[in-house]
């Protein structure tokens, strides 16, 4: 069933086209990733659909029953209620049929209604009316899913009552999240969504998204994301918008083999009219062939221009060298503690980093992961410990916000100053690689975008040349397209790596091991992000209660051992004995629900009201007890 069409969608900017003749179809059920480079019109193709902004030409045709919710980047709560007030807006409605309820079970044990037969069948038909309506629309479980989802997007109790006003930017976007999925439209639009989400928060969202019951359509750069809930794939490049059936990774494939489809096409295309265009100049002169030559041309002149694939937005032309290479061993830390003013915010850190190795450090925010970059590069003192760089070791350094960047200066400036030994020529060019072109070398910084800040830092870091790369962040502001260039460039970069990053697609690519930082030190990690997964799954809490030992040199290694997998296995019978019991339980609940309120309508119930009260009391606890089981139910499995 089709929900929302739009048709031919025209749209410019000071004069600017940014979309040209858009069609596009949302099906019911669908979940639809849009992508495409920063400033291709995503945003504004978002809120067009959801009627936010009038296109210059075009329709978007949707029926007055279905309903659109949409989120977008810059989407924050602003109110001075506390965060359960705000989410319980949402239920007003039921919150209203509660209340309602409530006081027609005051009136059903009214003695003036209870001595009047007739006026207590018209109560009592009225109240189980209203209390199926009730439960239908989700009236006992609302809270359970309001606290569901405010947990799954890392809100912990003590915000349930904070005043929204208090919250962070983050925090309040969080928020607008929370709020729209609760209301649950039929077409939920969401703007890069995994803003402000760490990454529990973000698979908390991709099943939660993959389990909703109306459509979605997303954009995002994260395309982690977008492969795990996407079943087909809009890229918006050059103004024009095209379909590809499958999650992010089948798009690869496709748009591949669409650009090898093309090119093939206008291979044949040019090199038909190239033998046209001989024919005509070596034969229109001669009277025994003009006439054919003259056909040709009129042939040449009707014939359809085919174009090159222009894949279709240049890309990012990264290429990380080394002047030369470092020594085997190219960074050990022995004890280090990090913090400032002498305060730690991490401490017990020790681990040694080789020439070639591409190191992911993961962790909890707060844990303090930029704040040991900065140590290691020389911008923060460390609070004690030591930090030992190997032979012919230079570090290039990529900062998380861009923050060194000089505001005042150009573009061209900015990178000519760290490199004055280059020509202007050469420094063009290598601002050209990362999309800056004509007068855009002459905008000032204060006023280019995010993503334009990234590329330049990047181009900056390129130039450099260091053995040793350290990168907060690196893909952040960054479209799909630069982020695939950065990789691709990183894989085939000759040195060494040590990077922070929330991209889940880019750590599964790139790193070749995992450092975890917690505030009481590290584990280590010597596999890729997918062993990292695996071991992280297995832990128990046995596991992080040990964790701050050295296992190597504590004595009864062996003994710690057995113990953790003895714990392990106990836990684990534990969890299966309450799911099996769990799973006897709902069943019965559920059935001894349903005979309850078959009798709520018998007559011998109906017409006696002390037993029906009796009965959806009854009713109403079983309903909680319910609620409390499967939620349980759910906590286990996961």
């Amino acid at each position: 069933m089709i929900l929302l069409q739009a048709s031919h969608i025209c749209k410019s900017f000071a004069a600017k086209p940014i979309l040209d003749n858009i069609n596009l179809t949302i099906q019911e059920n669908e979940r639809t990733g849009l992508i495409g480079a920063n400033g291709a019109g995503k945003s504004t193709l978002l809120k067009i659909i959801n009627g936010d902004i009038e296109p210059e030409s075009g329709k978007i045709y949707k029926s007055k029953e279905v309903t659109t919710g949409y989120l977008s980047q810059e989407a924050g709560i602003e109110s001075r209620h506390t965060v359960w007030e705000e989410l319980l807006k949402v239920f007003r409605p039921l919150i209203e049929q509660e209340k309602e309820l409530r006081k027609l079970e005051k009136q059903m044990g009214n003695p003036a209604v209870l001595n009047d037969p007739q006026k207590y069948n018209q109560v009592s038909q009225k109240y189980a009316a209203l209390e199926d309506q009730f439960r239908s629309a989700g009236g006992y479980s609302y809270q359970a899913n309001i606290y569901g989802v405010l947990h799954g997007l890392k809100f912990i109790e003590d915000d349930y009552n904070r005043e929204i006003s208090t919250l962070s930017g983050g925090q309040k976007t969080r928020l607008a999240l929370a709020r729209l999925l609760m209301l649950r439209p039929d077409i939920l639009i969401l703007d890069e969504p995994t803003n402000y989400l760490d990454m529990e928060s973000m698979a908390w969202l991709e099943n939660y998204l993959q389990s909703y019951t109306g459509s979605v359509l997303v954009v995002s750069h994260d395309r982690y994301f977008l492969d795990n809930l996407t079943s087909e794939i809009l890229e918006l490049e050059n103004n024009i918008l095209r379909r590809y059936n499958g999650n992010y990774t089948k798009f690869l494939d496709l748009k591949a083999q669409w650009i090898e489809q093309q090119q093939r096409e206008y291979e044949k295309y040019k090199a038909e009219k190239e033998q046209m265009e001989e024919f005509v100049q070596r034969n229109i002169a001669r009277d025994s062939t003009s006439g054919r030559a003259k056909a040709k041309r009129k042939q040449l002149q009707k014939m359809e221009v085919v174009h090159p694939p222009e894949n279709i937005k240049k890309n990012v032309g990264i290429s990380f060298g080394i002047q030369r290479s470092s020594g085997k061993e190219v960074l050990n830390l022995e004890e280090l503690a990090v913090g400032y003013n002498n305060k730690p915010v991490s401490e017990n850190i020790s681990f040694e980093i080789y020439r070639g190795d591409r190191v992911a450090l993961l962790g909890p925010n707060g844990t303090g992961k930029t704040t040991l970059l900065k140590t290691i590069t020389g911008e923060l003192h460390a609070v004690k410990g030591n930090i030992t760089q190997g032979f012919h070791v230079s570090i290039g350094y990529h900062h998380q916000e861009q923050e060194y960047l000089s505001e005042h200066k150009t573009v061209l400036d900015e990178l000519w100053d760290h490199f004055p030994h280059m020509d202007e020529k050469d420094v063009r060019t290598v601002l050209g690689s990362f999309l800056f072109t004509g007068d855009d070398v002459y905008k000032k910084i204060s006023n280019i975008s995010g993503g334009e800040r990234a590329r330049l830092e990047l181009a900056e870091l390129m130039c450099k040349k260091t053995n040793f790369l350290i990168m907060d962040e690196p893909t952040n502001h960054l479209d799909v397209y630069s982020r695939e260039a950065l990789e691709n460039s990183l894989l085939q970069y000759p040195g060494t790596l040590l990077f922070v990053s929330h991209d889940r697609y880019f750590l599964h690519k790139i790193a070749t091991r995992v450092i975890e930082l917690t505030n009481a030190g590290i584990r280590n990690y010597p596999g890729g992000y997918t062993y990292y997964l695996e071991k992280k799954q297995a832990e128990t809490d046995t596991d992080k209660t040990i964790k701050k030992e050295k296992d190597e040199e504590k004595p009864g290694k062996g003994k710690l051992d057995y113990l953790r997998t003895k714990e392990k296995q106990r836990q684990e019978r534990k969890r299966q004995r309450r799911l099996q019991e769990l799973e006897e339980e709902i069943p019965g609940l559920e059935e001894h629900i349903n005979t309850l309120e078959m009798e709520l309508y018998e007559p011998e119930v109906y017409n006696d009201h002390q037993k029906y009260i009796k009965k959806s009391s009854e009713l109403e606890k079983l309903h909680n007890q319910l609620e409390e089981h499967l939620e349980e139910w759910v906590n286990l499995e996961e």
